[in-house]
């Protein structure tokens, strides 16, 4: 792949971008203050609230597979049926996956709004708002606080009652999702594009039946829940093929493990589902170069897919300029667009043109999410280029590095990291730690869905950091002895940090080790909480 640099127009900006923050007044230097919550929602908020949240206080074992520990869907069979089960009155596009799913739902999404459809979008986790979650109609908005109050108000009696007549066991995940359904149903939508939550056997959102779902996708499988998904990978991909309904399209993103394809192929052909892989030989996605949209970088890429089994389809996009970077969202646009060919194929009209908008307006936050100049500068890191990315697996920060490597081959490179208790930390360190400008890792700590149950102190994520030093051969240092003696190797300084200090210990290592600020990047990643602290900063 060649890096060229050019321009490209700019375009409107979707719902997953920032509101312009040059008029921000001086702001706190540290991570931990988060933006306050839409007063408007304090009603459901604290509702919420009293179920229990999986987020927050993680997912127990075997919970998404398909046992006697598993997730009760018929607790949701019964929340829908309070509802009026409106999820049988819209099409719907169902999406799991290990990594991907939420960039694939999006690019889907967009596509299917290009077009001019009104399309719903269900998806998990939020970074600002739980309105986020929720998008509804032919503009990708998150639903307003009114709409999202409205809708509580007028199903809180029925919630109630299927809460009374489930024990109190419905939970703050299968609440929400059946409210978007609702929503969904209220409003007359043409489509809806839904993620699932965990694993898919058992998620709340596999309510979804072969009668009204269009296809399903599946977009990776990794080893993240390992535990909640029955221990091994190819349990994974059968909890996440448990999606997969009676005759209904299923599109693969992948690339697998050829055991992995094999489960997930098993399964679509028991249940006579024709499949259409992204995957395939056939396809030649590639990307050409890395430019520059509305001053933020961009990859140009062509996807030509080519697809003879079992459905005969094909498109060729030249010149698409993805605001998403990565060969992993390359993947992921290409995987959204076998499932827009799918519905084309069942008579929905969808041009080439609608695909190729829906996927250059795509932008998520915190996944490959840079900071405008005005941005960085309000946090105190003037000229600084700063990305957002949400990445916590071992898959994730590998995608995440070949990303830093072909966007930003010479920059020195700060990476600021906290992440969750239940997340492989050294497996996720050793993929960084090959970034060959990788020059410091500041560790920080964050809340968790706001609570510090699920959070990783500084220090032990430093033990993993050294951990997975000496595993990849690279020296980690002190902060102190790494600016102020020769390095004969490579050496990385390791830093822990408060999260009020944070970002301030990223300016000193900066303006220490010297260079233009041009020169450099900084990463912040390890959860999308960290990512929300950030922003948080930002929005107040």
């Amino acid at each position: 792949m060649k890096v060229v640099s050019r321009s490209v127009r700019c375009c409107t900006q979707s719902r997953h971008t920032l509101h312009n923050y040059a008029a921000l007044k001086p702001l706190n230097r540290g991570l931990s203050q988060l933006p306050q919550q839409d007063p408007e929602l304090k009603d459901l908020l604290s509702y919420l609230d009293n179920r229990k949240n999986y987020e927050k206080l993680g997912v127990p074992t075997g919970a998404g597979t398909d046992s006697d520990d598993g997730f009760d869907l018929g607790r949701m069979t019964s929340l829908m049926q309070f509802l009026g089960n409106p999820h049988s009155k819209f099409q719907a596009i169902h999406v799991a996956g290990t990594k991907g799913k939420g960039s694939t739902a999006a690019f889907l999404s967009n596509i299917l709004r290009a077009q001019g459809y009104s399309v719903g979008c269900y998806t998990s986790p939020h970074i600002h708002s739980i309105r986020e979650r929720i998008s509804v109609g032919k503009i990708s908005e998150p639903v307003s606080a009114r709409s999202l109050n409205l809708l509580f108000q007028r199903s809180k009696m029925m919630l109630d009652q299927a809460i009374e007549k489930e024990d109190k066991r419905i939970s703050h995940f299968e609440v929400l999702t059946a409210m978007a359904f609702k929503l969904f149903a209220d409003e007359n939508i043409d489509i809806a594009v839904v993620e699932a939550g965990l694993g898919g056997a058992r998620d709340a959102t596999n309510i979804l039946s072969s009668s009204t779902l269009a296809a399903s996708v599946i977009t990776t499988i990794g080893e993240e829940h390992m535990a909640a998904l029955g221990g091994s990978l190819e349990s994974i991909a059968i909890a996440k093929s448990g999606i997969v309904k009676t005759n209904r399209p299923l599109v693969l993103g992948g690339p697998y493990l050829p055991e992995i394809e094999s489960i997930l192929r098993a399964k679509a052909s028991s249940m006579g589902s024709p499949v259409v892989s992204a995957s395939d030989s056939g396809n030649k996605s590639v990307i050409k170069g890395v430019g520059d949209v509305c001053g933020k970088p961009c990859q140009t890429c062509d996807i030509v897919l080519e697809i003879e089994s079992d459905l005969k389809l094909c498109t060729q996009l030249l010149n698409v300029n993805l605001r998403m970077l990565g060969p992993h969202q390359l993947q992921n646009a290409a995987t959204a667009t076998c499932a827009a060919l799918c519905l084309r194929h069942q008579g929905w009209s969808i041009a080439d043109e609608a695909i190729r908008t829906g996927l250059e307006h795509t932008e998520l936050l915190g996944r490959s999410h840079f900071l405008s100049s005005e941005e960085a500068e309000a946090i105190g890191l003037p000229g600084t280029k700063i990305l957002l990315d949400g990445a916590h697996t071992k898959e994730s920060a590998k995608a995440l590095a070949d990303t830093i490597r072909m966007t930003f081959p010479k920059a020195r490179l700060v990476l600021v990291v906290a992440m969750a208790s239940d997340k492989d930390h050294i497996s996720f360190a050793k993929e960084l730690l090959q970034v060959r400008q990788l020059e410091a890792v500041v560790l920080t700590k964050v809340s968790i869905a706001g609570d510090n149950y699920r959070s990783t102190p500084s220090s032990l994520l430093r033990d993993s950091w050294i951990l997975a030093s000496k595993d990849v051969g690279i020296e980690i240092c002190d902060y102190g002895i790494a600016t102020t003696k020769k390095q004969e190797h490579r050496t990385v300084a390791l830093v822990e940090s408060s999260d009020e200090d944070t970002l301030g210990m990223v300016n000193q290592i900066l303006r220490t080790r010297g260079r233009d600020q041009a020169d450099n990047i900084v990463v912040v990643t390890g959860s999308l909480h960290i990512v929300s602290s950030v922003l948080g900063n930002l929005q107040r």
